[in-house]
């Protein structure tokens, strides 16, 4: 996103990277923003777990999903899924004050370490996805282990909560490369959440600039937010409050793109 004052990835090295946040990354190639959905997609609750095919023609590139054209005044709050437990329980627990749903994309590092963590969003009401096994740099990865990423957090979700999630989002990037797009799209899910506001919460700055940073989302934004950063615990009941305040409602990326 245009703004952005922070490297991610000069900042923080592949070890450290599960806590971190997502880069922004080109403008997004392949399917750019797009607007409705176009029904429920592999792993949606209930659906079969989705398998790479690995004969024949690729399935086709994954659509990116940006931000919402339905005039509708909602938003989706999208949280990267890691980090200690505790600060989880908050964050789930500041939502339920305000009933408001979100999208949590997971690490699969922090499903096998913490795996009560994606069980609390999920029994909180919550929607679920997939960010990747662990948060490395896929843009720059080639197509094999890129893959790799995505399917070892996809069957790791299914293991613990039943399904594969309903969205990928790539790591280390606002926008999913066109490889990307492929790679999501062999690992069975058919839309990619990429956003369009970043709070920059994973900086751990005040708890005022990461309300100033979502001041920036309309109806239709995808915010990107995390689990595991003090400061959003912090800052998310103003966050909500000044959401609410300009008729602003924080539904589900599903729930955004119908």
């Amino acid at each position: 996103m245009a703004g952005r004052e922070v490297s991610r990835r000069g900042l923080l090295g592949l070890g450290a990277a599960v806590l971190a946040g997502c880069q922004a990354g080109p403008s997004p190639g392949g399917a750019g923003p797009a607007s409705g959905g176009a029904g429920p997609p592999p792993g949606s609750p209930g659906s079969a777990l989705p398998t790479s095919t690995t004969t024949g023609a690729p399935p086709g590139p994954a659509q990116q999903l940006v931000r919402a054209e339905s005039g509708r005044p909602e938003v989706a709050l999208t949280f990267h899924g890691a980090g200690d437990l505790s600060l989880t329980r908050r964050v789930l627990d500041v939502l339920a004050q305000h009933d408001a749903q979100v999208t949590v994309l997971a690490v699969g590092t922090w499903l096998a370490a913490t795996p009560d963590g994606i069980r609390m969003v999920r029994d909180g009401g919550h929607e679920i996805g997939n960010h990747t096994w662990s948060h490395g740099d896929l843009a720059h990865m080639a197509p094999s282990p890129m893959r790799t990423e995505i399917e070892r957090c996809r069957d790791e979700l299914d293991r613990l909560t039943g399904g594969p999630g309903t969205f990928f989002r790539q790591s280390q990037g606002q926008y999913a490369t066109p490889a990307e797009l492929t790679e999501a799209a062999w690992a069975g899910y058919a839309r990619v959440l990429s956003y369009d506001v970043d709070s920059l919460d994973w900086t751990d700055p005040a708890p005022e600039r990461i309300r100033r940073a979502v001041a920036a989302a309309r109806a239709g934004s995808v915010v990107s937010m995390h689990l595991g950063h003090p400061a959003t615990v912090t800052a998310l009941p103003g966050v909500l409050t000044d959401l609410a305040g300009r008729g602003l409602r924080p539904v589900t990326a599903t729930r955004l793109f119908t």
